[in-house]
């Protein structure tokens, strides 16, 4: 979705802030826009719609220069990508604020300031808050003070950077649901919605907290809290390097993947959830009518993506939204039914596989009523050719066996299970719940990853195996389609995944002691099938490796068992795809594979 950059430095700052949203495209936009205090105290404003590319043809053929500014990316909510939508956003010559987040009482205040005189020249909700600023600088010229005031008026969730042309030194910024973090610089200091905005120029940081009000300077940072009180926030080094390609302190990329998924699952739902609810709005300004008139859901992707839609249908099917899942290979080349009021939903790292572009393709004149993707790169073609995106926000994922991107991509159709099921009757508090359990998912995610060591030592079991069987029942029937693919993919032993169910129908054939069985153990309703079944493997000699919940009790003669605490039933596919993520990888070693590019594969499918 939308990014922030901001600087007050002793050097022109526009390179800063345009290097700044360039980082930041992974988000998602469609505007781009910069504000800067020029030498002649005025603020000159550049914004363009498309990408950050075109903002910089624009400053450079229109040049403007300044110590103090502030830019933005924007993804369309209020008010339909245009020039005039972009931020940032003025009140006359007075005040620029740029703003992520909603502004969920924009309309009351608009009336009111438009009862006063002020001309609205945008349908955003940013234009609000720079006309309240203007407004209340009037009895208040103190610009942070202004700001405090302001935010006391506004309901929802808002990152705001704040300048005006009177103050050469100074940027007000102010976070409740959206995160902004300061970069601490020599003479100079900078705001951004994101680390890897400012890595270039910085690596030391304060995160804001909830509520948190702060004055940025050239020789220092002032935090208030949200009662205005004087705070300090710690500082913190960040370990990220400026280069994508930069491992880090990891051995493989994909490794560096995996344990970057809980601040990627809560980038997700950054400006997505506030206060127990789904801000629709964030989808998007065409998402809304979209989903009101969806009554059923077609899927289409292709490898880790299609697992992704296999668990999204148990839950868009739990809230009654009919779905089919289907590999976009397969579905291009035969006859299909499209219900009436049928939404075609694609998802994809890249963007650009071949067979899921060109399924999208042919859904425009298959009679959907519309087309939504869910994807990693706003810059590709599945996205421009949509009708609405959701991005994953995953950030660059350069490891070819996909795992953060996959986590993200639940994490946003998970967000998308939400706002269709108000569609059918969600109860408050139930919404609340489903928000609250996305939420914690982060944390949950980090639990398990301290798990690696132990997982590590389960794989030594695998050094010399060369098949193995992945099972599972409901959503952790996709889940071990997953695991199975990564281990697979990168180890090159052969897996394959089966619904538990599904064992006296074939694949016990297979099982003995040399054949390892990975399976999930959640507790939920199908608990006892499971573990059902897992008897029928240990009674053929079968070796379990098992992943439970802390509350299942397994009566088995002879297990590898690791526990899992406190998950949330709606979110559990999410986290049990970590610790098969993990087995994968720590399989990999032993093995000698190459982890990151694993032999015959390539990380966009490109062609057909």
């Amino acid at each position: 979705m939308c990014g922030i950059v901001g600087a007050v430095a002793q050097r022109n700052v526009v390179p800063i802030l345009i290097e700044g949203l360039q980082r930041l495209e992974y988000r998602g936009y469609d505007s781009a826009g910069i504000a800067v205090r020029q030498a002649d105290g005025s603020l000159g404003r550049i914004r363009a719609l498309g990408k950050v590319a075109m903002l910089r043809q624009l400053v450079e053929a229109n040049p403007i220069a300044g110590n103090l500014g502030i830019a933005h990316t924007r993804w369309a909510t209020h008010g339909m990508p245009a020039e005039r939508n972009a931020h940032p956003h003025m009140s006359g010559e007075k005040v620029a604020v740029v703003h992520n987040g909603i502004i969920e009482n924009h309309a009351e205040l608009r009336a009111e300031l438009q009862a006063k005189g002020y001309f609205f020249t945008s349908e955003t909700d940013t234009e609000v808050i720079a006309h309240l600023l203007a407004h209340l600088q009037k009895e208040e010229p103190d610009l942070l003070r202004a700001v405090q005031k302001a935010i006391k008026q506004l309901v929802g969730a808002y990152g705001l950077a704040v300048a005006t042309p009177d103050e050469a030194d100074r940027l007000i910024v102010a976070r409740a649901g959206s995160p902004l973090v300061i970069g601490l610089g020599v003479g100079e200091n900078f705001i951004a919605s994101d680390v890897f905005a400012l890595l270039p120029v910085t690596q030391r940081f304060i995160f804001l907290e909830e509520g948190d009000v702060a004055e940025i300077r050239r020789d220092g940072v002032r935090i208030f809290d949200v009662a205005g009180n004087p705070v300090e926030r710690p500082e913190r080094l960040s370990l990220l390097s400026a280069s994508t390609t930069d491992k880090g302190p990891y051995k493989h990329y994909m490794l560096k993947e995996i344990f970057e998924q809980p601040s990627v699952i809560a980038e997700t739902l950054e400006g997505r959830i506030h206060k127990g609810r789904l801000l629709e709005e964030s989808f998007g300004h065409e998402a809304k009518t979209l989903f009101d008139k969806t009554r059923g859901v077609h899927i289409i992707a292709c490898g880790t993506s299609y697992h992704a839609g296999l668990v999204a249908r148990y839950w868009l099917e739990e809230i009654g939204i009919p779905c089919s899942v289907e590999v976009a290979s397969e579905y291009r080349y035969r006859k299909v039914v499209v219900p009436p009021d049928t939404l075609f939903l694609s998802i994809s790292q890249s963007g650009e596989t071949a067979d899921t572009l060109a399924a999208l393709r042919f859904a425009k004149q298959a009679g959907y009523i519309g087309s939504l993707t869910i994807c990693n790169v706003p810059e590709s073609s599945l996205t421009r050719e949509s009708d609405v995106a959701l991005m994953t926000r995953a950030g660059p994922e350069i490891g070819v066996a996909s795992t953060k991107a996959f986590t993200t991509q639940l994490t946003a159709l998970r967000l998308l299970t939400i706002a269709l099921a108000r569609r059918r009757g969600l109860s408050v508090e139930d919404e609340k719940r489903m928000v609250d359990e996305l939420h914690a998912l982060p944390r949950q995610v980090e639990v398990v990853l301290s798990l690696s060591d132990a997982i590590k030592e389960m794989a030594a079991a695998f050094a010399d195996k060369h098949h193995a069987l992945f099972l599972g029942r409901g959503p952790f029937y996709p889940i071990a389609l997953e695991g199975a693919l990564k281990l697979k993919e990168i180890s090159y032993i052969h897996a394959e995944a089966y619904p538990a169910g599904e064992l006296k129908h074939g694949p016990l054939a297979l099982v003995d002691a040399d054949m390892p069985v990975i399976c999930a153990l959640p507790d939920d309703p199908l608990l006892d099938k499971v573990l059902s079944n897992l008897q029928e493997v240990r009674a053929r000699g079968g070796e379990l490796f098992l992943f439970s919940d802390h509350n299942v009790k397994i009566e088995l003669d002879r297990f590898q068992n690791l526990t899992l605490a406190d998950i949330y039933p709606g979110t559990a596919p999410i986290v049990y795809s970590i610790p098969l993520q993990l087995l994968a990888y720590h399989v990999a070693i032993l093995k000698g594979t190459d982890v990151d590019q694993p032999r015959n594969l390539a990380k966009s499918v490109t062609v057909e």
